[in-house]
């Protein structure tokens, strides 16, 4: 009976890993803007901050792996088109890096808060979902972006910082964007479980 209990969460925990990381495909379809020194400004970073705070930490995290396992692979799933090994080495390399630890992050706070708040939902839950999406979406993928880009375009660290201000409005948005998404999934389905992995 274990074993079969086991076999169905780790049937559904690949599901969910796979669900997410086409859902990072998708995001992927919608038209990038392309900002002057390199680096577009799209909605996969939305997928990262959903898929960390929907999945857990390790979900998470290799929801998006197998997303950039992907693109590696050669599949066209980043918006223009892009994709291949060539990706991984351009202005937006450390950025791409940066989704895995930064899912990983939203899904750690995110569990954390949860086992704190112990159930609690509506606004204590939105703001957990925010926070976490701001401290892993955010901070954790810009520290990889800012590094990558200094790196790639041979530019200072606080030039490569400056550049990134410009995305700070969008992502706050997408932000929002995700905390409301997870209060209307633990509506929705009082099931999901946000306090594991």
């Amino acid at each position: 009976m274990t074993t079969t209990t086991g076999s169905l969460t780790s049937s559904r925990s690949l599901s969910y890993i796979a669900l997410f990381a086409a859902l990072m495909a998708v995001f992927g379809l919608i038209p990038k803007i392309d900002l002057p020194f390199g680096v577009p400004i799209t909605l996969q970073s939305l997928g990262v901050m959903l898929a960390g705070c929907l999945l857990g930490p390790r979900r998470g995290f290799l929801a998006i792996a197998l997303f950039l396992l992907a693109v590696a692979l050669g599949l066209p799933l980043l918006p223009g088109g892009r994709g291949g090994l060539s990706v991984f080495v351009g202005p937006t390399s450390g950025f791409l890096f940066g989704w895995m630890f930064g899912a990983f992050a939203c899904g750690l706070l995110m569990r954390l808060a949860v086992r704190r708040m112990a159930g609690a939902t509506g606004l204590p839950l939105l703001a957990a979902a925010f926070l976490s999406s701001v401290i892993g979406g955010i901070f954790v993928i810009y520290a990889f972006g800012i590094v990558g880009l200094s790196w790639v375009a041979h530019m200072p660290l606080p030039k490569a910082a400056l550049a990134m201000l410009v995305f700070i409005p969008g992502d706050l948005i997408k932000c929002g964007l995700c905390a409301m998404l997870v209060q209307t999934v633990m509506r929705g389905m009082p099931g999901w479980r946000l306090d594991r992995d």
